[in-house]
């Protein structure tokens, strides 16, 4: 019984220090440089947004629909997903009712804790997790598939809301719902989802074509330049440390996230290892896009900005977190 404690007490400070080391540090890193180049170099945050909702979140849209296996058993999934989404979009409503937000505030609070950062931490975590620790047995690692399969399926998800509903709230925030989805229908990133499911359909394999090293290319750059885009708005922004509406998102997305994915696991009837990556995905934090999207439609961009920050900070111990409880609360 010791040696079980002790083996999972070694794994817990594995991933503690594999979060650290290989997704909180990166993502700081790069966030560090575009705070430190606009500083020295007063950069043009709307021009550097631009690229990534015109070409780099497009093409990553493009190419991982394209090849993600997409069969009849996800729509469970994704059904949980919507579901888990409404929820977080009415419990966002209800608090600006009590704290008085203006509509400006109230839809960019609602994107902090309605999308979460399953690609930049989502992802890496599940690898992390289901090849280590009690799930490598002999070396193996049987419940990997099975879990990367789930958080694969999540983060598609998150990438098509954030990039539609995503921007919908920002626009209306400032803008009638007609004006708002006119300018979201304009902007090739929401035309990537149905191209991408469109060229499924045709019986040619794209990524032989000579159109698919180009996106390749432009996919990759998204991750480096958003993070560089959110240093260089952090540059400009005012940290505010007494900002409770800063701590209230990131305890929402954080805390309350994973207690709503578990009640809705339970109520869905998810269970073993496709349980376990659904609630470990939804500890991670609140989703960098969240912040680029406050910067494009210029919406509260200093809370959108914090709350990225924040919430990916004290990740770092939730995660852990949630990733132990997860052992204790969905059985095998």
């Amino acid at each position: 019984m010791s040696l079980d404690i002790c083996t999972r007490k070694g794994m817990h400070v594995d991933i503690v220090l594999h979060i650290l080391q290989f997704n909180i540090v990166p993502i700081f890193t790069l966030i560090t440089l575009g705070f430190l180049l606009d500083k020295a170099f007063t950069l043009h945050v709307a021009t550097m947004s631009k690229l990534i909702f015109f070409l780099f979140a497009p093409a990553y849209l493009v190419t991982h629909l394209y090849i993600a296996d997409l069969s009849w058993g996800v729509f469970r999934l994704l059904l949980f997903c919507a579901v888990f989404m409404a929820i977080n979009d009415a419990l966002a409503r209800v608090i600006a009712r009590i704290r008085k937000f203006d509509s400006g505030m109230e839809n960019a609070f609602k994107n902090s804790i309605m999308f979460n950062n399953s690609g930049n931490i989502g992802l890496s975590l599940i690898i992390l997790v289901f090849s280590s620790g009690p799930y490598l047995i002999d070396g193996e690692t049987p419940y990997l598939g099975q879990a990367v399969s789930a958080m694969t399926v999540m983060l598609l998800y998150m990438q098509v809301s954030a990039n539609s509903l995503g921007f919908y709230n920002m626009g209306r925030a400032t803008q009638s719902a007609k004006a708002a989805v006119s300018k979201i229908l304009k902007l090739p990133l929401i035309w990537a989802a149905p191209v991408a499911l469109v060229l499924r359909q045709i019986p040619f394999d794209f990524t032989a074509s000579p159109l698919w090293p180009p996106l390749g290319i432009l996919q990759g750059a998204l991750v480096a330049t958003s993070l560089t885009t959110l240093g260089a708005q952090l540059s400009k922004t005012k940290i505010d440390f007494a900002n409770s509406d800063v701590y209230l998102s990131a305890f929402i997305r954080l805390l309350i996230g994973p207690a709503l994915a578990l009640a809705l696991i339970w109520l869905f009837g998810f269970t073993g290892i496709i349980a376990r990556a659904i609630f470990i995905a939804y500890s991670v934090p609140t989703m960098l896009n969240t912040a680029m999207i406050a910067i494009e439609f210029k919406n509260n961009e200093a809370f959108a900005t914090q709350a990225v920050v924040f919430s990916t900070v004290f990740s770092v111990v939730t995660m852990t977190g949630m990733v132990y409880l997860s052992q204790i609360l969905i059985p095998l």
